[in-house]
């Protein structure tokens, strides 16, 4: 009898095997729990967000995200990969214009 691996592509490029329990395998032999972690990217987007001086709230708010996953960056749950990353950058950089470019436009009459 032959069984079936269960693979996943993950976001950031990596191939998994789906374990009983939810757990992956990354094939190259790293077993995870989740998206890899990077403490360097938690700290970032902490950071990122701290300059701002705005909760979580707020800044998940702001930037059009589920506060879920601003909480997710900052425990190092997830990493914000590819168009969050370049978000935070240009937040770090020049947070007025990111503000500005992410309000909604406001109508008058």
């Amino acid at each position: 009898m032959t069984t079936m691996m269960r693979v996943r592509l993950k976001a950031d490029g990596r191939i998994v095997e789906i374990l009983p329990g939810g757990a992956e395998r990354d094939l190259t032999g790293a077993v995870t729990q989740g998206a890899a972690n990077d403490p360097g990217a938690a700290a970032y987007a902490r950071g990122v967000r701290a300059q701002t001086r705005l909760t979580q709230a707020e800044f998940a708010s702001r930037i059009g995200v589920p506060l879920e996953t601003v909480r997710n960056w900052e425990q190092g749950k997830r990493s914000p990969r590819g168009p969050a990353r370049a978000l935070l950058k240009l937040i770090e950089k020049a947070p007025q214009v990111a503000f500005a470019v992410l309000s909604p436009a406001k109508t008058g009459t």
